[in-house]
């Protein structure tokens, strides 16, 4: 049993400039992210997991009309060196609103890739910056500069005591769970730490491709504290799939595609309990696109 093939072949689109590359590799990752197959509990190629209103196309359509926006989060990043890094991000809300409503417009209202367009708006924007600024671009660099721009942000955002919670701020006080915000001003170190030097070194062994990055997924899938899975299945769903997950990984992972009928197993286990980790899914798409960036020569 072999993986489905993750990686887009529909790339018709030339990038003419150094940005336009940026913005072709996270387009790239999005798209390898959901053809990825199988997930456990996430849309695929094989099925729509634990969601009753998505699609695999609607992932496609999402990312085709976000990829245009990246190049203006560089941009972006690009035009505020002067601003301290901690007053970039409200400059980003605009764009990272504007990008949203072309996603829910290609979608027709399903949020797909909100999570996506908040982690990847930030790097873009970090490339932006450091390439005018003449410093390096590097995952580490991308992933501190990310960090300096959201300086506060759980303060500000999470632990407010509003008469209406929003979600994020309801797993916060029930559970402490920061999500993509605490992770984004950690410096995203789930992916720094672990995914990243996983699905390097799993490739240096030479590994599938394929097989390494469902390999890494499982990995985030066991640290993360996933607000999607908190949000479905409370703090005992989180903790049963960070566990499974978990267990996959100290039975040898995913090594050959014999190995894919246990993340079969595990994908129908997360359907049945209503639980899709889409928070892994949008750090495996940062994973992904930071694994791509030592290659681009600038």
């Amino acid at each position: 049993m072999m993986p489905i093939p993750a990686n887009p072949t529909n790339a018709s689109i030339q990038p003419q400039s150094l940005y336009d590359v940026w913005a072709d590799l996270a387009w790239r990752a999005m798209l390898t992210e959901v053809n990825l197959s199988p997930k456990p509990g996430l849309v695929d190629r094989l099925n729509c997991g634990a969601h009753k209103d998505m699609a695999l196309a609607d992932f496609h359509r999402s990312a085709e009309a976000i990829r245009h926006w990246l190049p203006r989060f560089m941009e972006y990043g690009a035009s505020c060196t002067r601003l301290p890094p901690e007053s970039v991000l409200a400059g980003l809300r605009p764009l990272g609103m504007a990008c949203e409503a072309a996603m829910f417009r290609a979608t027709a209202g399903v949020n797909t890739h909100k999570g996506s367009i908040f982690s990847l708006g930030l790097l873009c924007a970090a490339i932006g910056r450091l390439y005018q600024l003449r410093q390096p671009i590097a995952a580490e660099t991308l992933c501190a500069t990310a960090a300096d721009f959201c300086r506060g942000l759980t303060t500000r955002e999470l632990r407010q005591n509003n008469l209406q919670l929003t979600a994020g701020q309801r797993l916060y006080q029930q559970l402490g769970l920061t999500g993509a915000r605490g992770e984004a001003e950690a410096g995203y170190p789930l992916v720094i730490r672990h995914a990243l030097p996983h699905y390097r070194a799993l490739l240096a062994q030479g590994r599938d491709p394929e097989l390494a990055l469902l390999d890494t997924l499982l990995l985030l899938m066991s640290l993360n504290g996933d607000t999607n899975v908190a949000s479905r299945g409370g703090a005992d769903g989180l903790r049963w799939l960070q566990q499974q997950a978990a267990v996959l990984l100290q039975q040898g992972g995913i090594r050959t595609p014999d190995d894919l009928v246990y993340l079969h197993r595990f994908d129908q286990q997360c359907i049945e309990r209503n639980l899709s980790p889409g928070g892994s899914a949008d750090l495996l798409i940062v994973t992904w696109f930071l694994a791509q960036i030592s290659q681009v020569n600038h």
